[in-house]
């Protein structure tokens, strides 16, 4: 069948994201979102289980955050952030500051997840270096963790993960090890602090669940154990919650559930509802004065082009409008019982090794997924759009999603399953 004549033009110029483009099957045209929906140019309509890699918390096409754009179109679409701010920016960062938890309060914004990594940890090796202290340039990350695909992040992802592997030998090293699950990988942590703690400016990690690493999920106690830890040595504690903040786990920010505060936090994903790029580093208080100085070269120097761009921001701030206004983390709630009873059909299906929920993430993990193309296929062939990596299907939908749009989305991923599908 063929596409839409802008389709048929354009493929053979556009470079797809993880993709194999010798192999790759074609992409299906969208033309309009609308709620949960995807409509494509043939006239179907696609149930959305995965609300765009995560971000459209309130479901595509909002008004009130299509107003705020439009609004902010009209008035201002983009300034540059250096030597000049503006509302939208600064209303923003004052709105985050205050839902955060402790002394969170310093915001530098960026246009992407990756980025807002990247400068968290340029942020924690400067750190050190502006304290006068001398060696602290390696970062602690964990196995089953994913941070980004820039180059820096890509240090920091596990290792075995395979999408980074051609570049090994390449990347700067730094220490990959267990999450704190338990005693024995506890004191296999503190044995590597207690060596080189000395070398290491900061311990990153996602908070309660490793997303794009596999939707692996540990108990808020690990925070904790890396809390104590981090004091303990000395060491910064950054939470990467750019797939976990918004709501997704069930609480705002998943370190609500720890009761934990990290020196610095990342931000993006859902920032904006999925309507525009924007992404925020997020810190505290004695991070931030450790760049105060006399010293012009004790200054953070990064720099976005399109940093804190007006229009991301008015999208942001809209998306706080609703979190406020809305019932948000009661439907994250309601979401996660219907998917923990759905999905829980899964169990006794052939090939299923483990289903788990938490939050509005609901996953099916598989031994094996023989044919990853048929399993696609499969899933679009019953009308919804669910995209399954490594060996797991997963759904994290939009908030707002109906109870019977969610079923079409279970029922899905269970008759794919009965049919052997990814066998």
């Amino acid at each position: 069948m063929r596409g839409p004549q802008w389709m048929d033009n354009g493929m053979s110029h556009i470079w797809l994201p993880y993709t194999q483009m010798k192999t790759v099957l074609p992409p299906l045209p969208a033309v309009r979102t609308s709620g949960c929906d995807i409509h494509l140019a043939d006239g179907r309509v696609l149930t959305d289980g995965i609300a765009s890699w995560w971000t459209a918390c309130h479901g595509y096409n909002h008004p009130h955050i299509r107003d705020a754009v439009s609004t902010q179109l009209s008035r201002m679409p983009h300034v540059m952030f250096g030597g000049l701010v503006h509302e939208p920016a600064l209303t923003l960062a004052t709105r985050l500051a205050r839902m955060l938890p402790g002394d969170l309060e310093r915001v530098f914004f960026t246009d992407s997840g990756s980025v807002a990594v990247e400068v968290a940890i340029k942020i924690a090796i400067q750190y050190w270096i502006n304290r006068g202290v001398s060696g602290r340039n390696r970062l602690l990350a964990f196995r089953g963790g994913y941070h980004g695909d820039t180059l820096a992040t890509m240090a920091v992802c596990d290792p075995e993960e395979g999408m980074h592997a051609l570049f090994n030998g390449v990347l700067p090293q730094h220490y990959i090890m267990d999450l704190p699950r338990d005693r024995m990988t506890l004191q296999r942590l503190e044995s590597c602090l207690l060596e080189s703690g000395d070398e290491i400016a900061a311990i990153l990690v996602e908070p309660l669940i490793q997303g794009a690493g596999g939707m692996l999920f540990h108990d808020p106690v690990v925070l904790r154990h890396l809390r104590t830890l981090a004091d303990r040595y000395g060491i910064l504690l950054i939470f990467d919650e750019i797939f976990t903040g918004f709501g997704r786990t069930g609480t705002m920010f998943a370190c609500q559930q720890a009761d934990v505060v990290p020196d610095i936090m990342t931000l993006s994903k859902a920032l904006t509802a999925g309507t525009m790029p924007l992404a925020a580093t997020v810190t505290r208080t004695h991070v931030f004065e450790a760049f105060l100085s006399d010293n012009p070269l004790h200054a953070l120097m990064h720099g976005p082009t399109f940093m804190a761009n007006p229009l991301a921001c008015a999208c942001a701030n809209a998306s706080l409008d609703l979190f406020e206004t809305q019932p948000r983390l009661e439907q994250v709630r309601q979401i996660g019982a219907q998917m923990a009873h759905e999905l829980a059909a899964c169990r006794h299906l052939p090939n299923v090794r483990d289903v788990r929920v938490m939050g509005a993430v609901g996953v099916v993990e598989l031994e094996t997924i023989a044919d990853m193309n048929r399993l696609k296929a499969a899933l679009i062939a019953l009308g919804v759009w669910i995209r399954p990596f490594r060996t797991i299907i997963y759904l994290t939908p939009s908030f707002t999603i109906r109870p019977n749009e969610l079923s079409r989305l279970t029922d899905a991923i269970r008759r794919v399953i009965a049919q052997g599908a990814a066998s």
